[in-house]
């Protein structure tokens, strides 16, 4: 019984980690800071696709600089990244390893030595 309590615990604190990874820049530095002992790989799986999710985040806004064009490419870009993030705040909630929709594949192998 201890064994199996342990064990759920470890599971919700890798889970806590994975979803702090996804609220907010300072947010995924706090989930890498937590992780950085602990190596959980569920925790690292969901930080690796957030910082992924940022840096789009943060691409999206130099090209939101760019009068007209970036303007509408940024806005475009931010319904698309917000669908990707709420996609996988759900995927840590339900506790799933599923990368997130259109670049996730692309993140797990950019930031796999990270």
């Amino acid at each position: 019984m201890e064994t199996t309590e342990k064990n759920t615990a470890v599971v919700n604190e890798g889970k806590n980690i994975a979803i702090i990874a996804y609220i907010t820049i300072i947010g995924l530095i706090i989930a890498f800071v937590m992780n950085n002992d602990k190596k959980d790989p569920f925790a690292a799986y969901h930080i690796k696709q957030s910082l992924g999710l940022a840096l789009i985040g943060l691409a999206l806004a130099a090209i939101g600089m760019i009068p007209i064009l970036g303007w509408i490419i940024n806005i475009l870009g931010l319904f698309v990244l917000l669908y990707m993030w709420i996609i996988g705040l759900m995927n840590a909630i339900n506790e799933k390893e599923s990368a997130v929709p259109f670049l996730g594949e692309k993140f797990k192998m950019w930031f796999k030595n990270f």
